[in-house]
């Protein structure tokens, strides 16, 4: 499939998908003319890479960890370590402290909200 129907499928700009290219997360063939050609599987790979950026992991750890992770449900590779779990698991400890930070800044607005509402 071609970039346009790639950035249609996924919700994701045709310059995110080059960029994407460019920090080597993701790899289209090319057709005889040059122009990009994407397997079907490029679906999932994108929408990994979405997952990924969501939880606040940068382009050069998500290269680091995709070749590590099948696409279609995200567990482990063949070729999966135990580096792999070390860094996953230090990134989800980031997320943890990260929820918390969240939450207790909710609790802060909530109890402005809440003296707010009682004027």
């Amino acid at each position: 499939m071609r970039i346009g129907e790639l950035a249609r499928r996924t919700g994701v700009s045709e310059r995110s998908l080059r960029y994407y290219e460019q920090q080597s997360l993701l790899a289209p063939d090319r057709t005889p003319g040059g122009q990009r050609d994407y397997p079907e599987r490029a679906v999932d790979r994108v929408i990994r890479i979405q997952e990924l950026f969501a939880a606040g992991l940068h382009s050069k750890k998500i290269a680091q960890l995709l070749p590590c992770m099948r696409d279609t449900d995200g567990g482990p590779s063949e070729i999966a370590d135990a580096q792999l779990v070390t860094d996953l698991a230090a990134e989800r400890d980031r997320i943890d402290q990260m929820i918390r930070d969240l939450a207790n800044s909710r609790a802060v607005l909530d109890d402005v909200i809440d003296a707010a509402s009682r004027r």
